[in-house]
């Protein structure tokens, strides 16, 4: 994918899983070399950073996460004036019905399923870096 089909600039992935975000942040280099990707390991360690500045164009976060959850972490961002505007990709084990409409509910703009192979992680990242999806 050339960086010009693609809107964002800058990426935060909130993840406790360090082999989760080690795959997302080599696919997502693969796709948008020219993206600032920067990571979190759970929600607070993301309040944290984004109150130091960081001003992704995108947000995904996890659900399962110690300290604040991905819930939790929707519902603390939606509080901050300078940072709601901000999409908020759910990104997740979970396809549970209840947490889609939960998280829809707080914020989220799209609930992603954790795929299975690095293809289908490729191709759905493709389609949201083009904004095909939200």
């Amino acid at each position: 994918m050339s960086d010009n089909n693609c809107k964002y600039t800058s990426v935060l992935l909130i993840d406790d899983d360090i082999d989760d975000r080690m795959i997302f942040g080599e696919v997502l280099r693969e796709l948008a070399p020219d993206i600032s990707y920067h990571e979190a390991i759970n929600g607070e360690d993301a309040l944290i950073k984004l109150n130091q500045n960081l001003r992704p164009d995108l947000i995904f976060v996890d659900l399962n996460m110690p300290r604040i959850d991905g819930k939790q972490f929707l519902a603390e961002i939606q509080q901050l004036e300078h940072l709601k505007h901000i999409p908020v990709i759910i990104y997740t084990t979970s396809s549970h019905e209840a947490d889609k409409k939960e998280t829809r509910a707080l914020g989220a703009s799209y609930f992603l399923t954790k795929p299975n192979s690095l293809h289908e992680l490729t191709s759905i990242l493709t389609e949201i870096l083009q904004q095909k999806l939200f």
